[in-house]
């Protein structure tokens, strides 16, 4: 029943991320791809079907395939994705947020974008 169980949750999660992803084909300021790659981790785990479906998939799969051939991450999803993450810190700025909160948010969002900056871009 846990084998059962694990791989239903998996399920959930993958079809939770590919939503997501949907959205965020139609809103600029959701992020896709970081979806895409979450639901074919999930689904890979708990739904082999839904998992081909996405690597064959022509907006989906290639992003995919990229990233676990190459680990590499689409340019437009890095510049987004860093747009966003100084906008949230300059948010936080703007908004009063404590010194700490402006440090520790500071450091781990330059952690990400550097990281992510670091991926080869296709």
């Amino acid at each position: 029943m846990g084998d059962r169980l694990g791989k239903t949750g998996f399920r959930v999660l993958a079809y939770i991320s590919a939503g997501l992803a949907v959205v965020g084909v139609v809103l600029p300021l959701l992020p896709t791809t970081p979806f895409v790659l979450l639901a074919a981790f999930f689904a890979s785990k708990g739904s082999p079907a839904f998992a081909q479906w996405l690597e064959d998939h022509p907006r989906f799969g290639p992003a995919i395939d990229q990233w676990r051939t190459r680990r590499a991450v689409p340019a437009r999803a890095k510049v987004l994705a860093c747009s966003m993450m100084a906008l949230s810190w300059g948010m936080l700025l703007a908004l009063g947020a404590s010194g700490v909160v402006l440090g520790f948010s500071g450091v781990f969002l330059c952690g990400t974008a550097c990281y992510l900056l670091t991926r080869p871009s296709y």
